[in-house]
């Protein structure tokens, strides 16, 4: 079955093709000012398709403009998935499973599949980062969410007048670890060791819980950058969203 798999962010959007052989290669754009058009060039011909399956945490002007393209094309209608208690070998942990997004419940799937029988710490870097412990046997034990390391940067330069000031212009200054001899390497340095130290944190407390230490499986657009921080046992898994759309073509 040839399936177009379509991962909307906050502010990209990735797609990439499932055609029973594996994931093909991921391709990603930001789709501000988007048009049913531009979804059209996401879809391609429509010959290819069989199935369109979205994860979406979009808005639904945007859902509807993806949903329009189809019917131009005469595509299959995309088929968005939503959250459940159970799916895919994940147990959802909150107590209103439909309150988990369904990105951090697709990703915890999308691990599951890459490293099955190890308790997991599932790190999305994106706009905000999303960490979320999930057991060996796939049950879900909660998550946190705190902002990624440039929105930390933007609500200081936006929230503080003094530090936005000092922050504009000069040297970079970029120090040895966490330490910059700039406001602006300062800030940037700061934001990055507190998202990671945060992950490491949870890998603590993950340990406490379950009585064994976790992989951290981290994703996402700031993964890159943020992984050589973290000192906890960690793997880069890009498009970790796609691969769980993957599992649910199969099994969902």
């Amino acid at each position: 079955m040839n399936v177009l798999l379509i991962d909307i962010g906050n502010s990209r959007v990735k797609w990439a093709r499932e055609e029973g052989s594996g994931l093909k290669r991921a391709r990603a754009a930001s789709y501000a000012g988007w048009t049913a058009r531009d979804f059209e060039r996401v879809i391609g011909s429509p010959r290819r398709t069989e199935r369109i399956l979205v994860s979406s945490v979009g808005a639904a002007d945007v859902n509807a403009a993806l949903e329009r393209a189809a019917r131009r094309l005469r595509a299959p209608a995309p088929q968005f998935v939503a959250t459940r208690r159970q799916a895919c070998g994940v147990t959802a942990g909150y107590l209103e499973p439909w309150r988990l997004g369904v990105d951090r419940f697709l990703g915890m799937i999308g691990a599951r599949a890459h490293f099955a029988r190890r308790p997991l710490c599932v790190v999305a870097v994106g706009t905000a980062m999303t960490i979320d412990l999930l057991g060996a046997d796939g049950r879900h034990h909660g998550g946190a969410i705190v902002p990624a390391p440039p929105l930390m940067v933007s609500s200081l330069l936006n929230g503080t007048r003094g530090i936005r000031r000092r922050a504009q212009g000069g040297f970079k200054g970029a120090g040895p670890a966490l330490f910059g001899r700039s406001t602006r390497a300062a800030l940037e340095q700061g934001a990055r060791y507190t998202a990671a130290a945060a992950v490491d944190r949870a890998v603590e407390e993950a340990r406490a819980l379950l009585h064994r230490s976790p992989l951290v499986v981290i994703t996402g657009g700031g993964a890159r950058e943020l992984q050589p921080l973290i000192r906890s046992e960690s793997r880069e898994v890009p498009d970790l969203v796609l691969w769980g759309l993957a599992v649910w073509a199969r099994e969902g």
